[in-house]
């Protein structure tokens, strides 16, 4: 297929989306479809034609370049008074779901490589299992749980796990050449996974940590002897159990304790536990920084999760398209990411007592940062130890908030965030050129 007619077909999936969207539109004029409805009959439209992705365009660059067209396409939809927009921003509570999907599938096409199942299986839940677990809970629901932007349904879970549960087997089965009763074990956890992450996400951030999470999940353990597979789901469940039990006594909502275990997994499953420690301290310097030093946010342990998820998720994209691992970079952004929200927490010390308790975290934190270095692989440590780089990092993540604190009440974790990644990232893409990835 000519690069030319692979071009076009991308332009003409925009333009095949847009017409989905103004049909949906004119029926529910005229058969009062509701808002809710309307969105998911989209949605369902987008991931049918996105399991067709990989075998529609030989190449991949047209798809990228589709989901960067569909971006553009979604922002413009989100302008005041977009009558088009309204079938996917009808409904009452703020969603970026729309972009959050259209992301996941460029990332999830890219992450799997030539493991097709990796992308089907995860795009196949996102399009149907969430569709109907939306619509059986909004029809049929009576049982409900609240997330911080509004309520949930038992039965639409239910109706999830059971849909999950059978894609899984039926992806498993007809893609791979797992065992009957791995596949069946990995389906459960499977479902049982991806109904933890539906039921604990807000904002549309399913459409994002569902597809990726379960992504990363199997790529990880799909190939896992039984029995490791089911030290892991012991694991997962004495996960929850115990954050259940600690979240009232660190003012964690019920909601925030779902996420943080759905976090916590996902690093510990996805990398070495050397790795995820840090990123893992991040969680409990902000649980001190919100309570020492409130901010403005209406769900600041959200926000953190989200930004520990894209960093993450980040970091992995970047390391998987240069050919060059970031894991140590990713580490660095985490221990500038935790040193800023220390740094807020003890503003209200004395200069003396902030000294002190910060220097000491720093300490900690590059011994920590030296025995990483010594576990991990020679690949992971190609630049170095950038002990100098590092220095600079948490230097910087320390002064600027210890400056100008009030700068950090609003938009805290956004703006933590992008503090702690300017050094580790220019640093990356600096080594990355000088090694010759871009000349």
């Amino acid at each position: 297929m000519s690069p030319v007619f692979q071009i076009a077909l991308a332009l003409g999936s925009v333009a095949a989306l847009l017409g989905l969207m103004a049909v949906v539109r004119r029926l529910a004029t005229q058969w009062q479809i509701s808002a809710e409805v309307q969105r998911k009959l989209v949605h369902v439209g987008t991931g049918l034609y996105a399991l067709s992705l990989p075998w529609l365009f030989p190449d991949r660059w047209p798809v990228y370049a589709l989901v960067g067209v569909t971006l553009i396409v979604m922002m413009v939809l989100r302008l005041p008074n977009s009558k088009l927009g309204g079938t996917l921003h009808g409904v009452e509570r703020q969603s970026y779901g729309d972009l959050l999907l259209a992301i996941s599938v460029g990332l999830c096409l890219f992450l799997a490589g030539d493991d097709i199942y990796l992308y089907v299986l995860p795009i196949a839940v996102l399009t149907f299992a969430d569709a109907a677990a939306a619509l059986a809970g909004s029809t049929y629901g009576k049982r409900f749980f609240r997330v911080e932007d509004g309520n949930k349904s038992v039965e639409g879970s239910v109706v999830f796990f059971v849909i999950t549960l059978v894609i899984s087997m039926l992806c498993l089965m007809l893609m791979t050449p797992f065992a009957p009763l791995n596949i069946i074990v990995l389906s459960l956890m499977v479902a049982g996974f991806g109904t933890l992450v539906e039921a604990a996400s807000w904002r549309g951030f399913d459409n994002f940590f569902l597809p990726l999470g379960l992504l990363i999940f199997l790529s990880v353990h799909a190939a896992n002897p039984l029995q490791e597979l089911a030290m892991l789901a012991v694991t997962f469940a004495l996960s929850i159990v115990a954050f259940k039990a600690i979240s009232p006594k660190i003012g964690l909502t019920n909601h925030a304790s779902r996420v943080y275990v759905i976090t916590v997994f996902l690093l510990l499953a996805v990398t070495a536990v050397q790795n995820a420690l840090v990123p893992i301290l991040v969680l409990a310097a902000h649980a001190w920084s919100r309570t020492a030093v409130p901010c403005n946010s209406r769900f600041p342990d959200l926000d953190i999760v989200a930004a520990l998820a894209l960093v993450s998720i980040g970091w992995l994209t970047l390391g998987n398209a240069t050919g060059w691992n970031a894991v140590s970079f990713y580490g660095m952004t985490a221990m500038g990411l935790m040193v800023g929200l220390c740094a807020i927490a003890v503003t209200p010390r004395s200069t003396l007592a902030r000294v002190a308790i910060l220097t000491a975290i720093v300490l900690a934190l590059c011994v920590v940062r030296y025995l990483v270095i010594g576990l991990n692989p020679d690949p992971a440590n190609w630049n170095g130890p950038m002990w100098s780089v590092t220095v600079a990092s948490l230097a910087l993540a320390i002064v600027v908030p210890s400056l100008v604190p009030q700068a950090f009440v609003q938009a805290r974790v956004i703006k933590l965030t992008l503090l702690s990644l300017a050094i580790p990232l220019a640093t990356y893409l600096y080594s990355i050129d000088y090694s010759g990835v871009f000349t």
